[in-house]
Order: C-alpha cells, then sequence, then structure tokens
C-alpha cells in the first residue's frame, strides 16, 4: 500500500500540468511520430529517438536538460529529477536499462562466483548514484518519465525511481542465465547482464496519457513542400536586396592598409582626431555602376550591425569616397575595438585583418535609409569588384 501511494504522488506530474502544456507536448510528440519513417521504413509502431524525448520533455515543461551528466536524471525541474525514457510498449510489461557501471567492472568481475553478494554490490552502486544526484541537483525525488510506443499510438506512464532495496533481494533462480542475473526487492524486479555491465527494471506499464499517432509514408515529401519552398522564397528575397563589397584595405598593388586613412583615419594630421575615428572606402566604380545605391552625401542613414545594433551612418570627403559613422567615433569602436582588439594609438595592418579572416565589409540596402554591415572573408572585395573592372 505504501508503495502505491508514492506511485500515486509521481503520477500527478503530467496530470498537475496545465492543459495547454499538455496539449503542446501531445503534439510535438505527433508531430515527431509524423517522421518514423525518416528512420525505420514501413513499421506501423513510431520511432522516437531518446535524445528527442529528452529535449522535447525539457523544452515544453521548461526543466533543465540534465541528458549530457553523467547523473540518474535527464531533467530537473525544482525539487523534481526525471529519468526520461522512450522505448517499445509490447504488452506493458518491459524490462528496461536503468544504468550502466562499466566504471565498476573490475570490482563486479571479482564478485562473480557469489552472484548474490555481486548483486548486493551492484545494488549499492545504484543507490548511492541516486542519492549523489539528489545531493548534486538539489531534488527531494525522482521519477521515471516514460514514452512508450505501440501500434499508431503513444502512450505516457510514470513511475517513482526507487532505490533498491538491499536487505530484501532474492535471485530468481527461475530465470539463471549464464550472463544474466534476475532478482527483486519485493517491489520491483531487475536484471543484471554481466557481459554488458548493465542493469535492467521491468516496467508494469499503466498508462496515465494515451493517443493515437500518424506516420507519414514518405516524410521527405513533407520537408520539400514545408522548406523548398520557404527557403526559395527568401533566396528570392536576399536576391532581390542590393549590395556592395567595401575593401578594408587599399586595394592598388599589395595589399596594405594606409597608415593615415581608411581604418586609421584617427592617426591622420591637421585637427585633432577622435582615436575610434575611421571611415571605410568607397571605390569610385561603385558610383559609377551602382548610382544612387547609397543616399546623397551627409544625409543621415542607419547601419544595421551584425549584433542587431544600430548606428547612423553617412556618405563623406570629396567623389564620395567614404561612409562614415555620425558621430565618427561609433565605427571605429566597433571595428577597431570589438572586433579587430586593437588597442588606442595602434595601427591596424593587413596582417592583423588577415589573422582573423577578414578584409572587407559587405553593405546591404534594405531601404533608402536602412543598411546592414557584416565583414566578409578574404578575396570577397576582389571577386566583387572583378564583376565592374572587367567590363
Amino acid at each position: 500500500m505504501k508503495h502505491t501511494m508514492k506511485t500515486q504522488v509521481f503520477k500527478m506530474f503530467l496530470i498537475k500540468q496545465n492543459e495547454e502544456k499538455k496539449e503542446k507536448y501531445k503534439k510535438l510528440l505527433k508531430l515527431m511520430c509524423l517522421l518514423s519513417n525518416l528512420f525505420s521504413e514501413g513499421s506501423s509502431i513510431p520511432f522516437l529517438h531518446y535524445r528527442v524525448a529528452e529535449n522535447l520533455f525539457c523544452n515544453v515543461f521548461n526543466a533543465e536538460n540534465l541528458a549530457r551528466s553523467d547523473v540518474s536524471i535527464d531533467a530537473k525541474k525544482d525539487k523534481l529529477g526525471f529519468g526520461i525514457k522512450t522505448f517499445l510498449h509490447k504488452n506493458g510489461n518491459c524490462l528496461e536499462k536503468i544504468a550502466e557501471f562499466n566504471r565498476e567492472r573490475k570490482t563486479i568481475k571479482e564478485l562473480e562466483n557469489n552472484r548474490l553478494k555481486m548483486i548486493k554490490k551492484i545494488s549499492f552502486f545504484r543507490n548511492r548514484r541516486i542519492e549523489s544526484t539528489k545531493q548534486m541537483f538539489d531534488v527531494d525525488n525522482l521519477i521515471y518519465h516514460c514514452i512508450t510506443r505501440d501500434i499508431k499510438k503513444i502512450k505516457i506512464y510514470e513511475t517513482q525511481m526507487e532505490m533498491i532495496n538491499i536487505e530484501k533481494i532474492k535471485l530468481d533462480n527461475k530465470k539463471r542465465v549464464n550472463n544474466t542475473i534476475s532478482f527483486n526487492d519485493g517491489i520491483n524486479e531487475y536484471s543484471f547482464n554481466m557481459s554488458k555491465s548493465t542493469l535492467y527494471k521491468r516496467f508494469l506499464i499503466n498508462p496515465i496519457e494515451e493517443f493515437d499517432v500518424d506516420i507519414l509514408k514518405n516524410p521527405f515529401e513533407m520537408f520539400e513542400m514545408l522548406f523548398v519552398s520557404e527557403i526559395d522564397t527568401q533566396m528570392k528575397l536576399e536576391e532581390e536586396k542590393d549590395f556592395v563589397i567595401l575593401p578594408l584595405y587599399s586595394p592598388i598593388k599589395e595589399k596594405f592598409v594606409q597608415i593615415k586613412s581608411g581604418l586609421n583615419q584617427w592617426n591622420a594630421r591637421g585637427r585633432k582626431r577622435n582615436p575610434d575615428e575611421v571611415y571605410i572606402s568607397i571605390p569610385s566604380f561603385i558610383h559609377k555602376h551602382k548610382p544612387g545605391f547609397f543616399p546623397g552625401r551627409n544625409t543621415n542613414f542607419n547601419l544595421n550591425l551584425p549584433n542587431n545594433k544600430n548606428i547612423s551612418a553617412k556618405i563623406c570627403q570629396d567623389n564620395d569616397k567614404a561612409l562614415m559613422s555620425n558621430p565618427n567615433s561609433d565605427l571605429g569602436k566597433w571595428i577597431l575595438r570589438d572586433i579587430l582588439k586593437v588597442k588606442e594609438g595602434e595601427l591596424v595592418t593587413y596582417d592583423k585583418l588577415f589573422e582573423i579572416g577578414i578584409d572587407s565589409v559587405e553593405i546591404v540596402k534594405n531601404s533608402d535609409l536602412n543598411f546592414s554591415i557584416n565583414f566578409k572573408k578574404i578575396g570577397s572585395y576582389e571577386n566583387f569588384s572583378k564583376m565592374f573592372l572587367s567590363k
């Protein structure tokens, strides 16, 4: 009776979730099952990878994902820990893996001539793992959240993750096999595979949720409908946006960064300059082949950075040859300090650009007064300019 009461308490996790959460959970499980034929063709029993089950559970119920940790649970929410399992429903009587003891293999091997001692040692190891998991993650109780897969159905079951009662362990000699030891502790039935150093527990499934699922005959068609058309549309949208690529160096003969202009404009003679003052050169062929791409000189426009921050920019200098920010230190702070990590007073060289694999920027025109900027890999400006200079 005591065991039944505990089980009922733990069954209440899923039941106590609000209807919106439960429906979302079931909906996502159904969607995953639709794709079963990506992995196992022709079966009427849905396929659900255990990592998908763990991630889906954590996503829906805002649980902390511990699946990559070497502990007894896969997830945690508040004071409750979850072992999330997915396996075939069969007849609702399932012997499933719950722990591996590869690190303890040598100790276990030494007890192979006394199977009862071996099982008690394994049970001790199992109990210590459960205790340490509770301490490490500050959880009071642990449960198994089981997703079983039947013919076009998903069934969900929850039960307590109990420690093994070592004092009441009894070996089941009727099920004795050379490499397998079956035993029970008066509450649960277990099996230990010596060759795999793996402990199994028998789950007697009494579902708390059960629902039908469909399996797509050809899931690849769904991907094509959902994603290919979307990708094509996105590519067309990107193609419709005009862009130019500007060099961060002097493109005449050997590549180098001018010491008193461009990214080193702060080092120019004359007036006192801000240490972050820079500009990006606009080669003359761009104005010739793309007239009207940029707004008129000294017209402020928005420049969106890759980190989604926005700065004000404008076209400056004779022949509209420079792209600068307004104030002129904003662009320099981003390029010199945030990206290139150069100190104030340190000259930018082409070697510095080469170190991080960039030597140009792409300017995308989103609208007349709204542009985006991003760095481009080495050689991008050269490839871009050839399209126009070779004409």
